[in-house]
């Protein structure tokens, strides 16, 4: 039996609910409607989702909360698009940095969330089959280096922080969820961009370069991201789980 994609509507406007639950159910979609975090919570608990459509202004807890939290938690790896009541770029950048997937701002058509929705779960099934091992826990090492997937920097052998950007966190988590495993370009725009406006304009292989020099990853003696020519780039170097505290 074909998979049907199970869309969950988190948003305190009843309207707006109702519009894009039967939009995408007229569509082929399956979904489920909630008014809060607490009718989101139940739905993770009972049922399987495939996406996420988050409103970021509601009453209580607003959707940049529950976004990191849902990234904090077992639901961590369900993808989310975001639903902002006003072109705010604060809000864009906040949710993107929480771990939004993508953003449609009101007032929007169904029509245009439609297609988001189906972008991000295109970009999240192009996934390569791997262990994800950043998803289950809090540092991660890999030779002189350790991530702190929470605090989003770098920390080298002596404990001091490198913050990153969000592009170059996203780069990295790819990289590491799917280390001895050659990725395209393609592969790499598609999974870290998002609606990030900093990829859209440069290469991929710029951002590799960035990523590069904040590991210090000598040009000539790659010791963790290297060139394959004609493929993309392999991240080599073993990846550790470390645990909370390490």
């Amino acid at each position: 039996m074909a998979h049907t994609d199970h869309i969950l509507i988190v948003d305190d406007d009843r309207e707006i609910r109702r519009m894009v639950g039967d939009y995408l159910q007229r569509n082929g979609l399956r979904t489920t409607l909630a008014a809060d975090g607490r009718e989101m919570r139940a739905a993770l608990d009972t049922s399987d989702v495939d996406l996420i459509v988050l409103d970021v202004m509601m009453p209580g807890e607003d959707g940049l909360s529950l976004c990191r939290n849902l990234r904090a938690g077992k639901h961590r790896s369900v993808p989310v698009v975001m639903l902002t009541a006003r072109d705010d770029e604060t809000d864009r950048i906040i949710g993107l940095e929480m771990g939004a997937d993508d953003y449609v701002v009101k007032p929007f058509s169904a029509r245009e969330l439609l297609a988001r929705i189906n972008a991000v779960l295109r970009r999240t099934r192009m996934l390569p089959p791997n262990l994800q091992v950043t998803e289950a826990g809090r540092l991660i090492g890999f030779g002189q280096w350790r991530l702190d997937t929470t605090a989003r920097h770098l920390l080298d052998e002596e404990g001091t922080a490198y913050p990153l950007s969000g592009a170059e966190f996203r780069l990295l988590r790819v990289f590491l969820d799917h280390p001895q495993r050659v990725l395209s370009r393609d592969q790499l725009l598609n999974l870290t961009r998002g609606r990030d406006a900093e990829l859209f304009d440069r290469s991929i292989d710029l951002l590799v370069s960035r990523l590069r020099q904040r590991l210090r990853d000598d040009a000539r003696e790659q010791a963790y991201i290297k060139t394959v020519r004609s493929e993309g780039y392999v991240f080599c170097h073993p990846v550790v789980l470390l645990g909370e505290n390490a």
